[in-house]
């Protein structure tokens, strides 16, 4: 057994820049921006190739709309798919400090998903298709995300001993050795998922062919890998019929995804000149 003294301690500030003790620019905010600057740059990529029907003038609109849908979306479903909603008779305004971190992947999904179906409406482009457009690009997102949430310190995992393990200083007395889990969602949610969509996008005409099969695909193997990370994560709130919130929110991305995957769909148009 290894000592406990011979794991690495995370004590690593979560702070780019401090302005005050409690205030600065914070790696978790940097995270998301980077995410959001990587998935326009895809898109600019797509609309380059032909692929995609969100022409270049509007992908900064998109932009907009997608990241209100996320941030929104995402701060209110950690609210309240994960008990913060408690506090609300001594701290009413909890909700509001989303540079304090707490951000919920499903609950931003229904944010984004939200706010794209307005966008397709406003512009008239076929909504399934823009869901495959994001679905493409998230993983960026869920890999800087899962760093940031191994450098704050947070959603850490369960006990271990295995020789990478890792000691938070967050975590509940006595500290112990655990599993560096955002590591392992960061490589499964957001490398693997990435590489899967992007060699799905470009070697093939699924975007065009089949709209929404792509969004559901991403949806199957994120809730699938989700899965998989929750069984090495310590859950952040209480179970639901034994099964970590992650998991049980996750099964309905699944059945989701399966039944977008099936679906029958007409092939697009190809963008006018």
């Amino acid at each position: 057994m290894t000592p406990v003294l011979a794991y690495w301690v995370d004590r690593l500030d979560p702070f780019l820049i401090h302005f005050t003790d409690s205030f600065g620019i914070r790696y978790y905010g940097l995270a998301y921006a980077a995410g959001f600057v990587a998935s326009a740059w895809l898109l600019h990529l797509y609309a380059a190739s032909g692929r995609s029907l969100l022409s270049t003038a509007k992908i900064a609109d998109f932009m907009v709309a997608a990241v209100i849908g996320v941030v929104a979306g995402g701060r209110v479903g950690s609210y309240l798919l994960y008990d913060a909603w408690r506090t609300f008779p001594s701290d009413p305004f909890a909700i509001l400090r989303v540079w304090e971190g707490g951000m919920s992947f499903h609950g931003g999904l229904v944010g984004v998903m939200l706010a794209i179906a307005w966008f397709s409406r406003a512009e008239r482009i076929a909504l399934l298709h823009l869901w495959d457009l994001v679905a493409s690009t998230a993983p960026v997102g869920l890999f800087l995300g899962r760093i940031a949430n191994f450098v704050n310190g947070e959603l850490w995992g369960r006990p271990a001993q295995v020789p990478w393990a890792v000691i938070f200083p967050r975590s509940p007395l006595p500290l112990v050795p655990r599993h560096p889990s955002q590591l392992y969602e960061a490589l499964l949610e957001g490398a693997l998922l990435l590489a899967f969509m992007q060699w799905r996008f470009w070697r093939s005409d699924i975007v065009r062919s089949r709209p929404g099969r792509l969004s559901g695909e991403f949806l199957v193997l994120y809730g699938c890998l989700r899965m998989a990370g929750e069984a090495f994560r310590e859950p952040d709130a209480s179970l639901i019929l034994g099964l970590s919130r992650g998991t049980f929110y996750s099964l309905f991305m699944v059945a989701a995804g399966l039944y977008l995957r099936q679906r029958r769909t007409v092939p697009l148009a190809p963008p006018g000149p």
